[in-house]
């Protein structure tokens, strides 16, 4: 029974969380290296005394003390219902940690409550990691240079967009967009000017596509745009007429030159039996036209 004792011991002293016990008077009987590490207090600076020394003082967001006047604690040796709290815990170092506790009644054998066990975690922490999750995943869809999607995260748009198309009576669309005369931009100028062209075409065309339409950047100078709920071919070629229209108009000014910059465009509609790489090759094969045809052009089928 000691070995099983200090195998659980050892078990939670060791967990993530902060765990500690009260008993019925609330005086603290066990105080895990979890609660160690969250408030900075020691297993000796807190055993043996109690919670209502008001020790962490915890306090709701405006300011009530839970400890004098609504302790989930106290409350839950009274009816054993376990409690949860959204609360702010005095650290050692005098600030305010954010966490979130759990207390469950402790009861012998005979189902009488002889405690409490409170545990918290410490909410700062996770509310970092979803942050730090959600840049992770932004960084990972994301172009660095044009600050637009990447061509991962087009390649599983296309799949899902081909896929709804096939089960939805809307037409879905796809534009490839290249920039023409790229390679003389970057021998001209330099490659550094040759970037500023890519995010200013990135950036015309980002704020002239509709919010529920994709874009971004599938390689070097080319760009994919999937749009959805496009009736007809000839409003496929209207809205990417106004696209190439406002790259064309568009002008990087630099300290002693003005650097302008057109594209050609290819664009089709997603077709019974597409694939990713069907509907790509199709509208790559357009704008090749548009290339063919004196570039600047748009060419839609």
């Amino acid at each position: 029974m000691v070995e099983q004792n200090d195998f659980y011991k050892e078990l939670i002293d060791n967990l993530f969380d902060g765990v500690y016990f009260v008993d019925q008077e609330r005086q603290i009987t066990y105080w895990n290296k979890g609660a160690e590490r969250i408030t900075g207090y020691s297993s000796q600076e807190v055993v043996g005394r109690s919670c209502r020394d008001n020790l962490l003082n915890h306090v709701s967001a405006n300011g009530v003390l839970f400890c004098l006047t609504n302790c989930p604690l106290a409350a839950c040796m009274d009816d054993g219902t376990v409690r949860e709290a959204e609360v702010f815990l005095h650290h050692a170092n005098g600030h305010r940690v954010p966490v979130r506790v759990r207390v469950s009644p402790l009861r012998d054998q005979h189902g009488n409550i002889i405690g409490a066990v409170e545990t918290f975690n410490n909410n700062a922490t996770v509310v970092n990691v979803r942050n730090q999750l959600r840049e992770l995943r932004r960084t990972t869809q994301m172009d660095r240079l044009t600050g637009i999607r990447n061509r991962s995260h087009l390649e599983g748009r296309l799949r899902a967009a081909i896929a709804e198309s096939d089960h939805q009576s809307s037409t879905t669309a796809l534009l490839f967009v290249d920039v023409d005369h790229f390679k003389q931009v970057n021998d001209t100028y330099g490659h550094d000017i040759g970037d500023k062209v890519l995010q200013m075409v990135a950036a015309t065309l980002q704020h002239n596509v509709r919010t529920t339409d994709i874009l971004g950047r599938w390689g070097g100078e080319e760009f994919l745009i999937i749009l959805y709920d496009i009736a007809s071919l000839e409003t496929l070629q209207a809205v990417a007429d106004k696209l190439r229209a406002l790259v064309e108009f568009s002008r990087l000014d630099l300290e002693n030159l003005s650097v302008t910059a057109t594209i050609s465009v290819g664009g089709t509609l997603f077709q019974p039996g597409d694939t990713p790489e069907t509907a790509v090759r199709r509208a790559d094969q357009l704008m090749y036209q548009s290339k063919q045809g004196g570039r600047n052009h748009v060419t839609v089928g």
